[in-house]
């Protein structure tokens, strides 16, 4: 029994996670190998091996002749009779081969060979473990900045955070722990290659996944993510428990769900609103905080005209056009927003067959326009201005989230903040 062997796998197993039945075939592939390069042949070379005891023979078949002139592939008649008296000429004869008879040269690549598959072999356990972890959010340690990328300590290999999955501002030092969306793990010659992000949107989603149970559970569904990676995200979400809130759930107590996922993102703001099926209730859900009088939504071309209050305009498109660009991402809709003056201009009301006097001012508006499934989306407004938002200093209560937006408030947490 080659113990010493045997032990000598058993650890490559334990420690590497590499097979030892893939280790036993590089083995046999070595001596193989071996035999080819001392014989000039190994077509008539086998290797056998005991898996339990790693005991390997090596045989060669051999065909009994009177004179050899082959030695590699044939045995004399004498030689065969002293093995066994039955042989005659003709006959294949299994002939043991002594290993040590190879050479040095060819025991050397028969080491080689070994040293090589065990490589590869590592290789591909280490590709295979980290390849399960593709499209999942991980952490690492912040190892170095090499200019293009960020390297990040995932453990057993290092992970790259490219220069355009980087959020612009966030300044990552050595020894930082930070938490990294895996996008994808590719194999290397020198190893996985495990590519990182923190600007994905999927790394926002798959936080709220880890902190939010409901969200982990399947009970609360986050339907539809956009963001502005380092600036702000918006996120619909949908309960498939009616007893269940969504927003409120994600949101938790005082806001220390969402606050644990803004802290891991550094600040990012995080508006988060309720997923509706219909697009012109969703798309007022996303351009929350902003009030909004009327949405006009096409399905067949996607786009969609939404009317505001005029104290509402510039809270509805945001600071450099970013609460409507990120409402448009979330909602797959092209989204045009008009103030109430600029539709009354435009003779918008009157199309939709609204009486508007001026100023918010809807009395015979019965605020009972239906959205139906193949026509266009009408959301209706019941003629109020909003006063519960200021529009320079963006304090309120944020209707979708529950949460004040100010700076005062009830002392909650602030969750889902508005423009600044």
């Amino acid at each position: 029994m080659n113990t010493e062997l045997r032990e000598a796998l058993e650890i490559l197993e334990r420690e590497k996670g590499i097979p030892k039945s893939a280790l036993i075939e590089a083995i046999k592939g070595s001596l193989q190998t071996a035999c080819k390069n001392h014989f000039g042949s190994a077509d008539n070379v086998r290797v056998e091996v005991d898996e339990e005891s790693c005991a390997f023979s090596v045989i060669a078949d051999k065909t009994v002749v009177e004179k050899p002139e082959n030695p590699a592939t044939e045995i004399s008649l004498t030689e065969a009779k002293l093995m066994d008296p039955g042989y005659a000429l003709g006959d294949i004869v299994q002939v043991p081969i002594d290993s040590k008879s190879f050479g040095r040269i060819a025991t050397q690549n028969a080491k080689g060979v070994i040293v090589q598959k065990i490589r590869e072999e590592e290789r591909r356990v280490l590709y295979n473990e980290y390849y399960s972890m593709e499209k999942t959010v991980v952490t690492g340690i912040v190892d170095r900045d090499t200019g293009r990328s960020v390297i990040v300590n995932l453990g057993r290999v290092d992970g790259y955070l490219a220069e355009n999955e980087q959020v612009r501002g966030e300044r990552l030092s050595p020894n930082d722990r930070i938490k990294v969306y895996v996008v994808e793990v590719r194999d290397a010659p020198r190893g996985p290659r495990v590519m990182l992000s923190r600007t994905h949107p999927e790394l926002v989603k798959k936080l709220f996944e880890e902190e939010v149970t409901e969200v982990r559970d399947g009970i609360v569904e986050i339907r539809a993510i956009s963001r502005e990676a380092g600036s702000r995200t918006k996120m619909a979400v949908w309960s498939n428990d009616p007893d269940v809130d969504p927003v409120g759930a994600c949101v938790g107590l005082n806001g220390t769900r969402v606050n644990t996922v803004v802290d891991e993102l550094k600040g990012e703001k995080i508006d988060i609103i309720s997923y509706d099926e219909n697009p012109a209730y969703l798309i007022e859900n996303a351009l929350s905080p902003a009030k909004v009088i009327a949405v006009i939504a096409d399905q067949d071309n996607k786009d969609a005209l939404v009317i505001v209050p005029d104290t509402q305009l510039s809270l509805a498109i945001g600071k450099e056009g970013q609460n409507a660009r990120l409402a448009a991402k979330l909602t797959g809709y092209k989204i045009d927003i008009k103030s109430e003056s600029q539709a009354a201009e435009q003779g918008i009301f009157d199309e939709m067959g609204i009486d508007y006097h001026g100023e918010g001012g809807f009395e015979d508006y019965s605020g009972e326009l239906e959205f139906e499934e193949d026509e266009d989306a009408y959301e209706d407004y019941d003629g109020e201005t909003d006063e519960g938002v200021d529009e320079e200093t963006d304090e309120g209560i944020n209707e979708e989230t529950g949460v004040e937006t100010g700076e005062e408030g009830n002392g909650e947490e602030e969750a889902a903040d508005t423009e600044e």
